[in-house]
């Protein structure tokens, strides 16, 4: 179990902002599942996240995870291409609360925002998260890994939290 944070604050402001979110895990056949995320929430200290997906459009990532508990988060800035990755071993899906909810509402303003100056219409984009508030849920868990995946030189680097 980790006990430290294993990316710093920056980090963790810029994944919990306007970015692209995918969770991913794989089941007993060892094919991938994945799907899109609706937003992200750190814990103060670091040590637990919480990204939210639709119960409907990652039911086969809710059944892998539920089987091993294994995922992969990958948060990347569509403007920049900055791109970090999480990765988790007791993955569990729970029911989102209301912080949940707020959280999904001004991700999606705030991806909406991202996207649509680099042209995507923005109904286009808002249409994409029209997900009813009763189909989000939350995948929690403690990251175990922590990666720069920025494609270049340093992609794969393990983040270091900085104090």
């Amino acid at each position: 179990m980790t006990t430290a944070p294993l990316f710093d604050c920056d980090h963790a402001a810029f994944m919990q902002s306007g970015i692209s979110l995918h969770a991913a895990s794989c089941g007993e056949d060892k094919l991938p599942s994945a799907a899109r995320a609706l937003g992200c929430r750190i814990s103060d200290d670091r040590l637990n996240v919480r990204v939210l997906v639709s119960k409907t459009q990652a039911a086969q990532l809710l059944a892998d995870v539920g089987r091993s508990g294994a995922l992969a988060v990958v948060f990347s800035r569509p403007s920049t291409h900055r791109t970090l990755q999480l990765k988790g071993r007791d993955a569990v899906c729970v029911a989102a609360d209301a912080d949940d909810l707020r959280v999904a509402a001004r991700y999606r303003e705030a991806f909406v925002a991202e996207t649509s100056a680099l042209g995507h219409p923005a109904h286009l984009i808002d249409t994409i998260f029209d997900i009813p508030q009763d189909d989000i849920v939350v995948l929690s868990f403690t990251p175990d890994a922590a990666f720069s995946q920025t494609p270049g030189p340093q992609a794969g680097q393990t983040l270091q939290a900085q104090s």
